[in-house]
């Protein structure tokens, strides 16, 4: 069976946004460590799924970077890669390669982990992220914790209901100030 990953930059408090999505606090200037890491993770995926927000938010982004002469295999992967938009609302996407989902989202997420591959990854946003963690749907957690406290914003884990029970696989801190911390469902 497939695993679902996650992707995400989290600030020292907790939030993966601030109260308007704003996320001009996150490190992008990454030392060469932390993109060999994230390197090795994006190749261990097929597809990606996205909510329909982020997904809006990535189609512009993604292009443009992967038009620039010193996108990096990580850039070019995420544009190449086959990605499913969860939404209720979209009924098709300008970004190539994308399968809009409608249907209930464990019974979705549960299929696509059924079937033959690599595994699945996630990178946000926030509700979306916060309803698949709620059903129990993510294996595998990268937390990319940044040194910057933000004091409010956007959290992923406040809708869940109950505990649910992770194992810290490693902990590594990089020399651009961020930490990783990888975790999987126990």
């Amino acid at each position: 069976m497939r695993k679902l990953k996650l992707q995400v930059q989290m600030s020292v408090d907790g939030f993966v946004a601030g109260p308007n999505g704003e996320m001009d606090w996150m490190i992008w200037e990454w030392d060469n460590e932390l993109i060999k890491y994230t390197e090795a993770l994006t190749d261990s995926f097929d597809t990606i799924l996205l909510g329909r927000k982020i997904a809006q938010d990535f189609v512009s982004t993604w292009q443009a970077e992967a038009a620039k002469p010193e996108a990096d295999r990580s850039t070019h992967k995420i544009n190449d890669t086959p990605k499913i938009v969860f939404s209720k609302t979209l009924e098709t996407s300008e970004w190539k390669d994308t399968i809009i989902a409608g249907g209930d989202l464990t019974e979705e997420v549960t299929k696509l982990k059924n079937q033959p591959g690599k595994d699945l990854i996630v990178y946000g946003g926030a509700g979306f992220v916060s309803s698949l963690i709620k059903e129990g749907l993510i294996d595998e957690f990268h937390v990319f914790v940044n040194p910057t406290a933000i004091g409010r914003g956007l959290r992923i884990f406040s809708d869940k209901d109950g505990y649910q029970k992770l194992k810290l696989v490693v902990a590594t801190g990089y020399s651009c100030g961020i930490t990783v911390m990888q975790y999987i469902k126990q």
